[in-house]
């Protein structure tokens, strides 16, 4: 779905995490970045998700990435997530829907032969210069962090 590649530069973001603190891309200058987009907060595929990455945090730490996950649910959507999950990473909430378009991941899906426009999970990893390393379009929610690190 996404028009971004390897090799492309990230899209700068401005967004607040849910304790409305204030995050963009230029923050991780000098750090390599999951930055991942899920549909919604508590559901099944993104809770898998979410939880996965918070099960490998010491090693991507270790590795030297940094996480931060974004959708379109608001400031306290994010704050029960974080803290029912207990995530260590900070969560962005789009809801102008501004970064997810920046990043190409909002767009027509399809569900039980219905269209509708929503997120489409997608996960960048970008480098510490801010260049986009890795796209990755087909999510295992379960087994994420296996997909991208070493």
């Amino acid at each position: 779905m996404t028009h971004l590649k390897p090799g492309d530069q990230a899209p700068d973001f401005k967004g607040k995490d849910s304790r409305g603190n204030a995050l963009s891309l230029a923050d991780f200058k000098g750090s390599k970045l999951v930055l991942y987009f899920y549909p919604k907060d508590n559901t099944p595929g993104c809770t898998a998700q979410a939880c996965n990455l918070r099960d490998n945090y010491e090693l991507l730490m270790k590795q030297g990435y940094k996480v931060v996950g974004v959708s379109a649910d608001s400031e306290k959507s994010h704050e029960k997530f974080i803290e029912k999950f207990e995530l260590p990473f900070p969560l962005i909430s789009d809801t102008e829907k501004e970064i997810l378009k920046a990043y190409g991941v909002w767009g027509p899906k399809k569900f039980m032969g219905r269209t509708y426009d929503g997120i489409h999970r997608t996960t960048f990893i970008i480098d510490e210069k801010g260049v986009i390393g890795e796209v990755i379009e087909k999510v295992d929610t379960k087994n994420h962090a296996a997909q991208f690190i070493a």
